[in-house]
């Protein structure tokens, strides 16, 4: 369960021209990183798998079935938004119980992360009351709850500090050896190098490259990603 295939899909916001006829295969078990400059169309691809924005055209399937105006098959999909937004009166204890009820209270859930990332202590606290690392330790607890056969994982680690950073990008590591479709957007070089297996980098619209993050440092000669991406960007500008 996990493999994703975007089919031509086309956006625009009045005259800007968001996503250009982008064609895109995210293979199951494997750990995706979407990257690309502010503007090159990241967020309305991931919003556009989420179906939080609908394309002007193309098509989107999730192992072959047709993402559209049936949201069930958002079931399957754990998202960790870059800014986490709930109700800012409810504490994060309360927020987790609401989202669980609007699920069914299924009896397969995860919580082990509540633990791992040592946020017992902040649930009974208003949301709105929460440091900028809490809120994010409470969306991650929320995008794994469910256990997902896709993550979406958008600047998971912005705001934790080095040990709670550490815990998750071990959990998520875990998660992708088990078989889950980890899809990862980071502006940290550093961590989509040691998380991810592929690289897609966006411009303009559309996929400026896609490479296995060994196969991009080994054939640049650099010795991490990020200068590995800046010379592969440099090369595609220069010819």
């Amino acid at each position: 369960m996990g493999m994703i295939r975007v089919h031509d899909l086309s956006h625009r916001y009045g005259r800007l021209q968001v996503l250009d006829a982008l064609g895109l295969e995210i293979e199951r078990g494997r750990c995706t990183a979407i990257l690309g400059p502010n503007g090159a169309g990241k967020t309305t691809l991931v919003k556009c798998i989420l179906g939080l924005v609908r394309p002007d055209s193309g098509r989107i399937t999730i192992d072959g079935e047709r993402v559209g105006d049936d949201p069930e098959y958002r079931r399957r999909i754990g998202y960790m938004p870059q800014i986490a937004r709930y109700p800012e009166n409810l504490t994060a204890r309360e927020i987790i119980q609401m989202i669980r009820d609007l699920r069914g209270n299924p009896d397969d859930t995860d919580e082990s992360l509540i633990h791992d990332l040592r946020v017992e202590g902040e649930l009974d606290k208003p949301f709105r009351t929460l440091s900028g690392g809490n809120r994010q330790k409470v969306s991650a607890v929320l995008a794994f709850l469910f256990r997902p056969g896709i993550l979406f994982l958008d600047e998971p680690t912005a705001g934790l500090d080095p040990v709670t950073s550490s815990v998750l990008k071990d959990r998520v590591k875990q998660e992708r050896d088990a078989g889950r479709t980890i899809v990862l957007t980071s502006h940290v070089m550093s961590e989509v190098e040691e998380l991810a297996d592929t690289v897609v980098y966006l411009l303009d619209g559309r996929i400026h490259f896609e490479e296995s993050v060994a196969e991009l440092i080994g054939t640049s000669g650099e010795m991490n990603l990020e200068r590995a991406i800046a010379r592969r960007i440099t090369a595609r500008v220069v010819a």
